[in-house]
């Protein structure tokens, strides 16, 4: 059985079209996004008096003339990961003064574009023979997962023990340890326990299970993030690069160690593209460059016996 796997998106529809083809081009079996799968921002696109647009990304000054310059900037904000939205001076003021009226479109624009992305899986994979499994992240709204669940392609695998095939199981949860961010799925180290023990307890074979767990384990090579202060601006080392501290769940990294499953997938900090051994579970993670529109992923072959090997993929 051959698997491919990648995480955090973020929002990209590009990388989020990559990952639909990726499993016939690489001719895998079953395909697995493992969360962070929604945007994290708004990008309001402003007309002004002569009808042009004006949108600002990042440093990043866009100005549109005409329809098609308006689609293009739309499309560039769009693969990038982020929302784009038209409006008039008008509305750019009231959305300013009132912040609610910001969170409200936020939502709106992120639910269409999971329906969206839903629709070109029906679409795509239809027929295909290609299980695709897609869970939200620790970033990801609550929101999303009804939308996910009313799909005929796509499974929605968080909290459940899955047989994915005669030989393997797999049990998933997008929620992490609490961050600075204090994003929706962020939990008490404790309640991450509950949740994967409660798993663990269902599972008939650890031996070839898959923990597909969005957050790394604590203290590896997956989970090395800057340091933050208290602004949430990170720290440099003292030569000019960032100060890195290990910032994945020490739950999850007890349960990998206790129990020893076949296969850890892992995500969430973009910059630990690493794979590693603990004890006998080799535990990936594909670090994201959703932002450039580059699709991260890894490739994994497995048999009754273990895993064959695996490979990490880039485009």
């Amino acid at each position: 059985m051959r698997i491919f796997y990648t995480t955090d998106v973020h929002g990209s529809t590009v990388c989020f079209k990559k990952f639909l083809n990726a499993g016939k081009f690489y001719k895998a079996n079953i395909i697995i996004l493992g969360g962070d799968i929604t945007g994290k921002m708004v990008i309001p696109l402003v007309e002004q008096d002569d009808g042009s647009y004006i949108g600002k990304q990042f440093g990043t000054t866009y100005i549109a003339r005409t329809d098609e310059e308006i689609q293009l900037i739309e499309k560039k904000i769009e693969d990038s990961g982020y929302y784009p939205y038209r409006m008039s001076k008008k509305e750019m003021e009231e959305f300013t003064a009132d912040k609610s009226k910001v969170e409200k479109l936020f939502d709106q624009l992120m639910l269409e574009r999971v329906e969206k992305w839903v629709q070109l899986a029906e679409e795509r994979l239809k027929g295909q023979n290609i299980a695709c499994y897609i869970q939200p992240g620790n970033d990801d709204r609550y929101l999303i997962d009804s939308i996910l669940e009313k799909s005929d392609v796509i499974i929605n695998p968080e909290g459940k023990v899955l047989e994915i095939d005669a030989h393997h199981e797999m049990i998933s949860s997008g929620h992490a340890n609490i961050t600075p961010w204090k994003c929706p799925r962020d939990v008490p180290e404790e309640k991450l326990s509950e949740i994967i023990e409660g798993m663990v307890s269902q599972v008939k074979n650890m031996k070839n299970c898959i923990f597909n767990f969005h957050c790394p384990p604590y203290d590896t090579h997956l989970d090395k993030a800057p340091e933050l202060d208290e602004n949430l601006t990170p720290k440099l080392d003292g030569s000019g690069g960032f100060k890195m501290i290990p910032v994945g769940s020490k739950t999850i990294r007890n349960a990998i160690e206790k129990h020893q499953p076949l296969l850890g997938l892992h995500g969430h900090i973009h910059e630990s593209k690493a794979s590693q051994y603990i004890g006998k579970t080799l535990i990936l993670n594909p670090g994201s460059e959703y932002g450039e529109g580059i699709l991260r992923g890894a490739l994994i072959e497995l048999t009754d016996k273990g895993v064959k090997n695996f490979v990490f993929t880039q485009g």
